[in-house]
């Protein structure tokens, strides 16, 4: 099972990088952070299925965190707004994380870590720039999540991006942990946990019974020197992971993201 966590503003045709990075990968899951959906800097795209149409998934599912586009306005979403988007063609314009399977998904699951309540500094990139860099800029903490694909395989894919606030981010990690493993135990399968946990070091799985999967330089994505990406699974799931790679198409990062996107491949 492949599962290359990616994060990035995707730009409007990024269906023919979606699939190279399929083909290249050889992925049959994929799960993305920072994923706009039906927002004006994006052409008003529905990334998600988008990228589920270009590389052959019928799986997909959206989870918004707000509406609205983070750093610029954005509100929490109310009780009448959906918290899954999955096949379907809602336009609520809005921004959060999102998983494209080939793999028959049984069940959809979403799981709300709320957000810390002061902002901080930021290194963002620059734009219109043609040299990559960044610039800081004051951001508060938008609402986080978890959404967890229920594979009919016998695994458990759960894709987040966590606080930058640091503790806050440790905390919502916690809670999510206990999540997987109640999702473990009401399906009995194993769960994976992915994506941008804002966390380096491998601090995520630091005196725990949890173990990274990959231990690799993700960002910035045009000269990797920090994780903050990663795969964790319980160590008694005993997982066999081979095939580690930062994936890159022609000797390059994506162009779609300021980290690199992992592919691994997954045996129980």
């Amino acid at each position: 099972m492949g599962v290359p966590p990616t994060k990035g503003q995707l730009p409007p045709g990024l269906g023919e990088t979606a699939a190279k990075l399929a083909k290249a990968s050889m992925s049959e899951l994929f799960a993305f952070q920072e994923v706009d959906h039906f927002l004006p800097r994006t052409d008003m795209c529905d990334q998600t299925h988008e990228i589920a149409q270009a590389i052959g998934a019928k799986d997909w599912a959206f989870a918004p965190s707000v509406i609205g586009t983070p750093g610029e306005s954005w509100k929490r979403l109310s009780k009448q707004d959906p918290e899954i988007i999955a096949h379907s063609s809602s336009n609520l314009g809005s921004y959060g994380v999102s998983i494209v399977s080939k793999i028959p998904v049984i069940e959809w699951r979403r799981l709300n870590l709320g957000n810390s309540p002061i902002g901080m500094p930021l290194l963002i990139p620059k734009e219109g720039s043609d040299s990559p860099g960044v610039r800081p800029i004051y951001i508060r903490d938008e609402p986080r999540l978890a959404l967890a694909a229920i594979l009919s395989n016998g695994f458990i894919v759960i894709n987040t991006h966590l606080s930058f606030v640091p503790g806050f981010n440790v905390s919502q990690l916690s809670k999510l942990k206990r999540w997987a493993i109640d999702l473990e135990g009401e399906f009995k399968s194993t769960a994976i946990i992915v994506g941008d946990l804002n966390l380096p070091k491998n601090l995520p799985v630091l005196n725990s019974s949890w173990e990274s999967l990959v231990q690799m330089k993700t960002y910035p994505s045009w000269k990797p020197s920090i994780q903050f990406d990663y795969l964790l699974a319980q160590k008694s799931s005993k997982l066999k992971v081979k095939d580690i790679s930062a994936q890159t198409i022609s000797g390059g990062s994506l162009g779609i993201s300021d980290h690199l996107p992992i592919s691994v491949e997954i045996k129980s």
